[in-house]
Order: structure tokens, then sequence, then C-alpha cells
């Protein structure tokens, strides 16, 4: 799940225009309209409901009807995520509960299997987990997810920690990849994770593995670290280079897009996803909006937006879905426009990043039917 739930503040100031999105003119100056031919380049705020988007990263559990009254009033699709996770429903009733969302919302969701990790020890575990894998593709899987069990809980019959290039996973990567079906890997977890509470950048980190020990390395020195289970996985992408792959959480590499960009140079068909990291974007923002900016510009057809939203079982909480919403526009508000900003995460002020109308679909809809192809039919 996600260790960066947002919960941010949105301070609208004067929009102070250019046609890069680039700031000009005095502090607290009048705001100047934008030329009709530059202002046509951008979307606005209002605009969200009106732009057909694709949330390419959520769990949905339950029947779900009235998050998926709000993504069809917000014009979202979406790619609902099975997880192996213990707080999650049994993977049996996630796959259920996905095709249930698909039959009731046709056109609307896409939704990735996954397979359980449970008697990995066991000698046909690896024909177990294919079957799984199988039995998901022919029920209509997009892709399948793998998760940061693998690296930081799950244990071979020696003790050791398994990692993602574990001979028992090989040949599940091989039929993902034989089978054009997408990798989906949360692997590892934001830098956070292992330094000390004083040291994080972010509140909702500190509150995340204050309420997930388990997970929170710098308590358990023992464990992989950081370096070691991305090696891991790049040790994987590198074996397998015409494995489709979506690394979600900015490829765990979300403190520095520079680091994004070289995972992206390296592994020329992986994508990244923005859930539940845009907030650490949002920090980079404070200190070098133009780099972030940047980033995105460049790399606008491997970004997916994603926003790890967690809904359901249960049906019958409008503020839950209040605060999706609530979430959504504010992701929209920060990509699309200038507007200053702030985050109740972390002090300092930043300035949306004003993506260019082209940039902000394919990041909102073309990378995400590009890589699922049409999951969503």
């Amino acid at each position: 799940m996600k260790p960066a739930m947002r919960r941010r503040g949105v301070a609208p100031a004067a929009m102070i225009l250019a046609a890069c999105g680039l700031a000009i003119g005095s502090a607290g100056a009048a705001p100047q309209a934008a030329p009709p031919a530059a202002a046509a380049q951008y979307y606005r705020a209002d605009d969200f409901a009106r732009v057909s988007k694709i949330d390419a990263h959520v769990h949905i559990h339950g029947r779900a009807d009235q998050f998926m009254k709000q993504a069809l009033a917000d014009n979202f699709r979406i790619v609902e995520i099975n997880v192996d996770y213990p707080d999650f429903p049994p993977l049996s009733q996630q796959q259920q509960d996905a095709l249930s969302l698909k039959a009731r919302y046709p056109g609307r969701v896409a939704w990735v299997g996954s397979f359980l990790v449970r008697g990995f020890q066991s000698p046909d575990w690896s024909a177990q987990a294919i079957r799984q894998i199988a039995q998901a593709d022919a029920a209509g899987a997009v892709g399948i997810k793998v998760w940061k069990n693998i690296g930081m809980a799950l244990r071979d019959a020696a003790g050791h920690y398994v990692m993602l290039d574990n001979p028992r996973l090989s040949p599940v990567m091989d039929y993902i990849a034989q089978h054009y079906l997408v990798l989906v890997a949360h692997q590892a977890e934001p830098l956070n994770c292992w330094l000390p509470m004083s040291r994080m950048t972010v509140r909702s980190d500190r509150e995340y593995f204050s309420e997930h020990p388990q997970y929170y390395m710098y308590r358990h020195p023992q464990m992989p670290s950081h370096a070691a289970i991305l090696a891991a996985r790049d040790r994987v992408l590198a074996a397998h280079p015409d494995l489709r792959v979506d690394a979600v959480h900015l490829a765990s590499l979300e403190w520095d897009v520079d680091r994004v960009a070289q995972f992206l140079e390296r592994f020329p068909t992986a994508r990244v996803d923005l859930a539940a990291r845009l907030v650490h974007l949002e920090y980079q923002a404070t200190r070098d909006r133009a780099r972030v900016r940047r980033f995105l510009m460049r790399y606008r057809d491997r970004v997916l937006y994603g926003s790890d939203e967690a809904y359901g079982p249960q049906d019958d909480n409008p503020g839950a879905v209040a605060d999706i919403h609530r979430h959504w526009v504010e992701d929209w508000r920060f990509l699309v426009t200038d507007d200053a900003m702030h985050s109740a995460d972390f002090t300092g002020g930043f300035r949306g990043l004003r993506l260019p109308r082209d940039v902000v679909e394919q990041i909102y809809r073309r990378n995400a039917e590009a890589l699922f192809g049409d999951g969503w039919h």
C-alpha cells in the first residue's frame, strides 16, 4: 500500500503567467491574462472534470458504487490493482471484486492480478504461482503485481530474505514476459524508510512507518538495504529486456527526479507511476521547480498518473469519497496550474508545474492506454 498518503492543503495565489509557466513580475502584482494562443496550450484548474483521465493505481474492494459514482463525475477510468497484502481482503476476493466492478462499469475499469507468496518454500511453489497468474490472465487481467513483501518480508527455507531475482521467481518473470502482461512492480519503499524519523522529508512517511513498524527498515538494520532491493529488481529487468514494467511509486527513487531519469534511461521498456509519491515531487519543487518540470516534460511518455487510493469494502462513508475527490483535484492543480501551493507534509511553499496540455494528456491518459491496451473493454 501507500506509505505517503498525502493530506495536502492548497492555497491559490495570483496567477503569474508566462508562455512557459515561469514566474515574471513582482510578488503581489496583479494577474495578467495569458495571450489566447498561449492559454490554449494549457489546461486550467476548472477543466478537471471535463478532461478524460485514468487513475492507473487504485485498490478498490467491495461494490464501491459510491467510489465509482465519483470517478465517473470526475471523468476517471481506473486500473484496480490486486495485492498480496495482509491488510486487504484475500487475493481471491480482490479478484472477484475487480471482475464485478469491471462488469458493472463497462469501459471504466481495468485490473491487475497478483499471486500468493505463501508456501514459497514448497517444491511446486513456482508452478502454483504461474497457475494463479494464468487464471488472472484468462480472466482479463492487464498485468501482475509484485509487492514489497518480496525483499522486505518473505524469507526462504534458510531464513534469507527473498529478492526479486530469486531463482524461484525466474519462471514467474518468464511467464509474465512471454504472455505480454505488464509487471507492476512495487519494490522497496521511499528512502525515508531507511532514515530516522527526524530526517524523513514528509510527514506522511513518518506517520505510515510509525503505524507500520514492521516495514520501517531503519529499526531493522538486519534487513536488506534500499540499494540491495532495487539492485535485485534491476537485475531482473536487465535479464528480461522485453518485459513491460510499470515501476510504481516512481520506481522507489522518489527523492530525486534525476535518479528516476537514470532508471528510465537504463530500462527503455519501463514506465513509472506517481502513486503516493506526488508529494515528493512537490517537496522537490520547493527547491527546484524547474528541474521537476523538466523531468516530466522529458519523460512525458514514460510517466503514468496514479493515486494509490484505497477504498472499501464498505461503501457507506461519503467522507472517504470526498477525500479521494479532493486528492484528485489537488493533484490536477499541481500538474496543470502554476498556483502557489502549500502542503501539510512539509514546510515551504511551491508552485504548480503548469504542464502543457499534451503532456498532461499523456500522463493522465495516453500512457496508461498505451501500456495496458484495451484492458477497459
